[in-house]
Order: C-alpha cells, then sequence, then structure tokens
C-alpha cells in the first residue's frame, strides 16, 4: 500500500489556511453532544483536554500518574522554538521549517513541518497570556537563545525548566475546564487496549491501578498522547514510567507504526555510574551555549581536567563542524562524542565521558548570568556526581531521549484507525530522523492547542455523535483479554523481575540498535530478542494479585509490550539500508565518517502493518517529495 497523506493542495504556506476552509464544523450547541477520550496528560494531552473542553465537546482524560503536573514534558529543559525572530538575527518562519527539515535528515514531510513553523508563534502568544513566566531580557522583551542545528536564537525559556512551566499552563487551562465540568479527570489509570467497533475507534479498556478494576470508556474519538518509548533501551532520559503500551496495543488493533527505528541519542546525558541505575539524567542541550565540548588530545590521559593545558585539548566538535561547532545537532554530537570515547580519550570512570567546560563562560558573561540561565541545572548536576560545575567541567556522555518514530497520522493527524489521532511524540509526523533540540515542546502544544481541535471536528461531524456504549461486544472482548493478559503475568510465579528482563532487553538494544548499527548487529538481536521474550513467558515474577495497587504487576505489561515492540524497531533499521539522522548504519557512511543516505531506495515513511502474533509485519511506504528544499546532503561543517 502507498499511504497518502491527505495534504492539502496548492502553495506550501497556504495549504493549513486551505485545510482549515475545507473542513466541516460542529456548532457551539450541537458539541456538547459528542464525547472524546484523551489518553495522557502531559502537554499534548493537557492541552488538547483543555482546548475541546474549552470549545465545548465532552472530554475524558486518563493519565497513569496521579497528577497531570506529573507528565513527563516537565523534564524538558531547554526551551521551545518559533520564529518570532526578537533577537532580530534574520529568522523567519521559512528558516524555521528549512532547518527541521533538515535536521530531520530530510526524512520528514514537508506540509507538517510547515504547519509546525507557522504555529509556533501562536503557541508563545497563547503561553504569555497563560502566564508562562518565559525569561526576558533587560527592556522587558522576551529573551530567546540558541540550540542545536540552527544559526539563530530563537529558543524561548524560562531558565532550565522550560517544560514544567509550559506543562503548568496547560494544566491550568485543563484545570479550568474540569471545574466547568467538560472534562472529566481519570488519573492513576492505564489504557489496557483500543476498541475498535466497525473499523472505527470508539473507546478504550483501562485498568485504575489503585483498586485493580477494568473497566472501558466508549467515545466518539480518540486521541493518543501518550508520548514516546525511548526506555525500550532501559535506561534513557525518559521517566521509569514511560512506556509503548498504548501506541502498541493500537498498532495490534490496525494502527500502522512508522518509523520505529528513528530514535535519538541526546549527546548531553550524565554519564551511567553502574550496573543497577534505573534511569539517566538529562543535562539541557542549552547548556551547548556556553559550555565547550573537548576531550583530551592523547588516548589515556588520565589528568584532572584543570591541569591539561589548553593546546593538548581536542575541541573536537568546534574542530569537525565549524560553522556550528558546540550546537551541532544531537545526532551528529552524540555520535562525535561517541566516536572520541572509542578512540580511547574518554573521560571518567570507564572512559564514557566527554567535558563540558564553563571556564570560558565564567569570565563571560560570567558566573552570575551562567547561575541566572542554568543554575538549577548545575545544583541538579553537583547532587547526582558531588562535582562543582562551576569550577570544573561538567562530564557528558549520549543517552537514549526522544523518538521520531510513532503511530503514523496522515495531515489532519488521524491514524489508520478511523477516529484515532496521535499528538505529540507518540506520532511519526514532524522530526524526520532527528528532532533539533527546543521541537518538542512546539509539537506538542502545536497538535494539542492549534490543530486537533479542527482536525477532529471534521471527522466528528462526519459520523456524527453517541453510537457506541460500552456494552457493545467488542468492549466486553477488550476487557476480557486485558484480564486474561493479566492472569497469565500473575500465573508463571518465576523467578526473575520485569526490571531483570527489562535491563536485558536494554542491554541488548543499546548494543546492536543504539548509536552505530549494522546488518549483522542487527540480526543478533532479532535472535536474541524472541528468545528474551520467550523467557520472559516461563520466568516473570509478579507478586501480588491484580485487584490492587500493584506496581509490578504495571511494570511487566509494560515490559511484555517493550519485547514486542523491540523485534519491530530492529527489523525497521534492518530495512533501512541507508544512514540518516539517529539512525546510523556503520555500512552506509561517507569517507569522513558522515551518514550516508539513500534517497533513491529510502526516500519515504515506513509504516508498518501488524497481521497477527507470530505473523510478520507488512511494510507499507508513505514516499516523501521535497518541492520546497533541495534533497542537499547534509553538513554543519
Amino acid at each position: 500500500m502507498v499511504l497518502d497523506a491527505k495534504c492539502p493542495v496548492g502553495p506550501l504556506a497556504e495549504k493549513w489556511d486551505r485545510r482549515t476552509e475545507e473542513l466541516e464544523l460542529i456548532s457551539p450547541a450541537n458539541r456538547r453532544k459528542y464525547r472524546v477520550l484523551v489518553v495522557g496528560a502531559g502537554l499534548a494531552g493537557a492541552s488538547a483536554a483543555a482546548t475541546l473542553g474549552e470549545l465545548g465537546y465532552q472530554v475524558e482524560t486518563f493519565c497513569f500518574q496521579d497528577s497531570p503536573r506529573r507528565g513527563h514534558s516537565i523534564a524538558a529543559q531547554g526551551g521551545i522554538n518559533a520564529a518570532k525572530d526578537y533577537s532580530g538575527d534574520g529568522d523567519s518562519i521559512f528558516r524555521l521549517f528549512r532547518d527541521t527539515i533538515k535536521g530531520g535528515d530530510f526524512r520528514a514531510r514537508e506540509a507538517n513541518v510547515f504547519r509546525l513553523a507557522m504555529l509556533s508563534n501562536n503557541i508563545i502568544d497563547q503561553c504569555v497570556a497563560q502566564g508562562v513566566p518565559f525569561a526576558r531580557d533587560y527592556a522587558g522583551y522576551l529573551d530567546n537563545r540558541s540550540f542545536g542545528g540552527a544559526q539563530v536564537s530563537r529558543t524561548f525559556y524560562a531558565r532550565a525548566q522550560t517544560g514544567q512551566q509550559l506543562l503548568l499552563g496547560a494544566y491550568g487551562a485543563l484545570s479550568r475546564q474540569i471545574r466547568a465540568g467538560t472534562v472529566r479527570m481519570f488519573p492513576r489509570t492505564e489504557m489496557l487496549d483500543l476498541v475498535v467497533v466497525e473499523g472505527r475507534a470508539r473507546g478504550i479498556t483501562i485498568r485504575d491501578l489503585v483498586t485493580g478494576e477494568i473497566r472501558s470508556h466508549a467515545g466518539d474519538a480518540v486521541c493518543l498522547c501518550t508520548g514516546g518509548y525511548a526506555n525500550v533501551y532501559y535506561l534513557s532520559t525518559n521517566a521509569m514510567g514511560s512506556n509503548v503500551t498504548a501506541a502498541w496495543r493500537a498498532y495490534k488493533k490496525g494502527a500502522f507504526f512508522a518509523n520505529p527505528c528513528f530514535t535519538q541519542i541526546h549527546p548531553t546525558c550524565v554519564p551511567v555510574a553502574g550496573d543497577y541505575q534505573s534511569k539517566l539524567t538529562l543535562m539541557s542541550e542549552s547548556l551547548r551555549n556556553d559550555g565547550r565540548v573537548w576531550v583530551p588530545r592523547t588516548k589515556g590521559d588520565m589528568r584532572q581536567p584543570c591541569d591539561i593545558p589548553e593546546q593538548e585539548r581536542d575541541y573536537f566538535l568546534e574542530r569537525k563542524y565549524p560553522g556550528f561547532g558546540n550546537l551541532a545537532p544531537r545526532d551528529i554530537s552524540s555520535r562525535a562524542a561517541k566516536e572520541a570515547c572509542d578512540e580511547g580519550r574518554g573521560v571518567g570512570p570507564g572512559g564514557r565521558g566527554v567535558y563540558l567546560d564553563f571556564a570560558e563562560a565564567m569570565k563571560h558573561p560570567g558566573r552570575e548570568k551562567i547561575k541566572e540561565r542554568y543554575g538549577n541545572l548545575f545544583e541538579m548536576y553537583a547532587k547526582i556526581t558531588a562535582e562543582n560545575a562551576y569550577e570544573q567541567p561538567m562530564r557528558i556522555y549520549p543517552a537514549p531521549h526522544y523518538t521520531m518514530g510513532g503511530l503514523w497520522v496522515d495531515y489532519n493527524l488521524q491514524s489508520t484507525i478511523a477516529g484515532l489521532f496521535v499528538l505529540g511524540e507518540a506520532n511519526f509526523s514532524d522530526h524526520g530522523a532527528n528532532r533539533l533540540g527546543a521541537s518538542a515542546l512546539m509539537q506538542g502544544l502545536a497538535d494539542g492547542y492549534f490543530i486537533i481541535s479542527h482536525t477532529i471536528a471534521d471527522y466528528l461531524a462526519v459520523h456524527g455523535p453517541g453510537k457506541a456504549v460500552s456494552e457493545h461486544g467488542e468492549f466486553a472482548r477488550a476487557k476480557e483479554a486485558a484480564e486474561n493478559l493479566i492472569k497469565k503475568l500473575l500465573s508463571v510465579n518465576g523467578r526473575k523481575t520485569a526490571r531483570d528482563f527489562h535491563r536485558e532487553l536494554g542491554r541488548i538494544m543499546w548494543e546492536y540498535a543504539g548509536m552505530g548499527r549494522s546488518k549483522e548487529g542487527l540480526n543478533k538481536a532479532l535472535t536474541r530478542i524472541p528468545a528474551l521474550r520467550e523467557e520472559f513467558w516461563e520466568n516473570i515474577k509478579v507478586p501480588g494479585s491484580g485487584a490492587e495497587l500493584n506496581q509490578e504487576l504495571e511494570k511487566a505489561g509494560r515490559v511484555s509490550d517493550f519485547l514486542e515492540f523491540a523485534e519491530l524497531l530492529v527489523l525497521d533499521a534492518l530495512h533501512r539500508e541507508e544512514s540518516c539522522g539517529g539512525h546510523f548504519r556503520i555500512e552506509h557512511q561517507l569517507p569522513d565518517g558522515e551518514a550516508k543516505r539513500d534517497d533513491e531506495n529510502f526516500c519515504h515513511v515506513a509504516a508498518w502493518e501488524c497481521r497477527g502474533t507470530g505473523i510478520s509485519p507488512v511494510l507499507h511506504k508513505e514516499p516523501l517529495a521535497f518541492d520546497n528544499i533541495e534533497l542537499a546532503t547534509r553538513s554543519y561543517k
């Protein structure tokens, strides 16, 4: 099947306006007849639920945390992009669009990316109106800073806690609708299945994580806003609860999964400290505005950083990519750091680290300015490492962070299942093979505040309200399947915990499908993952019962999905015989070690269709056309 993205015709800058004029509308008086289920309450979910509630729809929203304020969006530190050009350095909507397409290594859909760039300015206005405390300059105007992959300052920020402040803004808007009665909030609930009735998404099956009750919720449409799947690597910068379950269960009901191999490794993370570490901590990419990345020029140099003279240091990003220096994009910066460590020039325990040095910044703009910009990051680093980054360089190393792949959606954010809309990191649509820094918050809020309200109305207007009820046979079958899975997990009574299996899966994925991938390694992973999955179902230990708060049961269910999803990720990486963005096949590189794309054979979105347990998935393609930007070799030199 050749997938149709249903993009509007006409000039790029007019596509979104043209589409909004084509879409059907629902009158304010009729909106209350429709019920929309929003799964996930991070930035995309909270903004979507708040917007739909404000418009008058009945909204039910679900999150597995005790409050939407604990959504993983709070972990985004550095900022949010917008093309307002407050810095006066030549930014524009088209430049943001071009940087995003190039940053994604020409593997994103032009129409979606331009819409994102165009809506970026609206997002800033919306958030300022909500009271988000963006940093301001001396004159009182909103301040900007630079981020990787751009040569302009377009990133708006709130110190180093931008995601948290944006989420609080969305949460405030959501709380207003909860009080108004248009939104019902269901915290501590986890989606276990999607209910599809006659080819359309009509509800979800959930488990109350406190009581263990399994029940169904019916609606006229479903919005999945459940984030990414970087925890397939076990150690990642994601919250420990982040998972693939909701998206994977939707995939098994017919939603195509697109580009699962496009995973991002963030270059600026605290290095792994031990074998039994549970997660990794992100040091914001914004630090690379003022910090300089380096390693010793000589292999095995164990001296303290302050004892290594300037001429014996290799500022490798500045050397290799002089046009962007320390602000080279994440995928390129991560590979460069790994390359230096593989050469034996890494620092810290095991040689798995590089320095991020602020000595020069301490002179200009000075310690107080650095503290003002990044003080909470320096405090966090000190608590984790017991090192003072004001006086000695930080040690950083790449780590799994963000996933560009996700459920396939068309221009309207609708998946291959009618009535199932996918927003934010859970979809694949806007970042291609690599996401530029400060664009995740932008996409989540664009989808939630400004896109879904238009596109879901068109779907609802065509199909009419209130035809699905939770007593339908499909709801009963989905509930029974969820109950049987829980009984199966509890009945094995093996000797290894879910965390044991998750950790082993993470080792396989990092070794064979991490920063460097090869045909040989990927084939090894395709042998080892099924064997580990088989062992899981023979030896998993889940104490307690399903009729109570049981976090081991939650973990086991999520790990069981990771063990299935990991195989699809590796299969997709094996299929894509090229290097692009975060997907680096060592067989496909240029003489200087940079990624070698194959535009003739792989200039497409790879969307996988589930055909059932034990049956190989079917690949469908969406061709990518570049009519407004020349398809060129990606270079930051």
